[in-house]
């Protein structure tokens, strides 16, 4: 659920701006994401109720409501950039009467067109679950070979991308990089998807037994999406960097150039099919995640056939796409709205990882110390990440 357009997007923005050496911020997020998620899958399954009802129970209901409407807002700002993905990958393929780009209001209404089928999808498909997780698998191998082929045929340097393991900031100055940082941590280490996974153990049918297996697939699951995320940022550090500075990378066609060396001409065109594959599960999926938890925080269940849970994840779609509608109306420049977007998500992050933590020490068994420690680390990147981008955003929003 993770891995979606704006991932994509972003780990490629990045790759080209700094080539491989940020690789090691990319392998340190994916390891604080596998010990969360083993966490909240270790939660998931020694729970009794649900998370926000255990939280309602414990704390209070306004409690449950606030961790349920913050993670239905983080979710909106994350499906805003994979709405913006999604229009920057179709643009080079859409061209208007006179052979140009077609309008910013027609891309806006294919965009709304797109989620219509999205919607159709979460009103009339049953047995959802199994279906999102088969979809998801697939699309995920599809992308990784081929993701994996080109940057074969790339070429990486090697002792490059060792280098890039070792902590260090291009130019000596991690600052410098700013919102692309942000949003290659954001989309890496999922707050709102780590808090998801109690929910997902629960619609498996797993219990306390099932904790060691939960803690496996939670480690091998992170693994994967580091590894994705790994491979698109090499390919773009080999493919891009320094033949494009990342100020000149702000198009779907400048991206794209990193499958040249495999796809040579078709690479635009796989590039957008690809970042399109990707929105399928991270469209819905994300959207699952907002709808999900604020039923749940509103004392109204969780299962996935449910009218609140199916009516919520519809207005986090819809409601992405209406911020996206507007910005894409307002001509904004398409990666720097997306890399944005990402950001953002991190501000509700301290309160997911706060609650999180205190679920973990609710439960019989406790979960291993490892998975509080990489937990609680998450937590105190997330409310580093937060306060500086409440700063930004405030300083932008009074000149200062």
């Amino acid at each position: 659920m993770v891995l979606g357009p704006g991932s994509i997007l972003t780990a490629s923005q990045v790759g080209a701006a700094s080539g491989s050496r940020l690789l090691w911020v990319l392998v340190f997020a994916a390891a604080v994401m596998a010990g969360t998620v083993a966490l909240a899958a270790r939660v998931g399954a020694a729970l009794a109720g649900s998370p926000c009802d255990e939280l309602a129970a414990r704390l209070g209901r306004p409690v449950a409501v606030l961790v349920g409407g913050t993670l239905f807002l983080v979710v909106v700002g994350f499906q805003s950039s994979n709405n913006f993905a999604v229009v920057t990958a179709l643009e080079p393929l859409l061209l208007g009467p006179d052979g140009g780009a077609f309008p910013d209001w027609a891309t806006a209404a294919i965009l709304l067109g797109v989620n219509g089928v999205v919607v159709a999808a979460v009103l009339g498909l049953r047995g959802l679950y199994a279906k999102l997780e088969g979809l998801m698998r697939a699309l995920v191998a599809v992308m990784a070979a081929a993701f994996l082929v080109n940057l074969a045929f790339a070429r990486p340097s090697i002792s490059e991308a060792l280098r890039g393991l070792i902590p260090s900031a291009p130019g000596g100055d991690l600052r410098a990089l700013g919102v692309p940082l942000l949003g290659l941590v954001a989309t890496t280490f999922s707050v709102a998807g780590a808090f998801y996974q109690a929910y997902l153990v629960k619609e498996k049918g797993w219990t306390r037994a099932d904790g060691g297996r939960a803690s496996v697939e939670a480690v091998l699951g992170a693994a994967a999406l580091g590894a994705m995320t790994g491979t698109i940022l090499l390919t773009a550090a080999a493919t891009l960097h320094g033949r494009a500075g990342g100020a000149e990378v702000a198009s779907t066609a400048d991206l794209a150039r990193q499958l040249e060396p495999l796809f040579g001409g078709w690479a635009v065109a796989i590039f957008a099919i690809g970042i399109c594959a990707g929105a399928l599960g991270s469209f819905l999926g994300n959207a699952l995640i907002g709808g999900t938890l604020l039923a749940d925080g509103l004392g109204k269940g969780t299962s996935l056939e449910s009218g609140w849970v199916r009516g919520l994840t519809v207005a986090a779609l819809l409601t992405a796409a209406g911020i996206a509608a507007v910005v894409l109306a307002g001509g904004a420049e398409r990666v720097t709205a997306i890399v944005v977007a990402q950001a953002l998500t991190v501000l509700g992050g301290p309160l997911l990882a706060g609650a999180l933590l205190y679920l973990g020490t609710c439960v019989t068994p406790r979960p291993p110390l490892w998975t509080f420690a990489a937990a609680g680390l998450g937590a105190a990147i997330q409310l580093a990440l937060a306060v500086r981008t409440a700063w930004r955003l405030w300083e932008s929003a009074t000149g200062g």
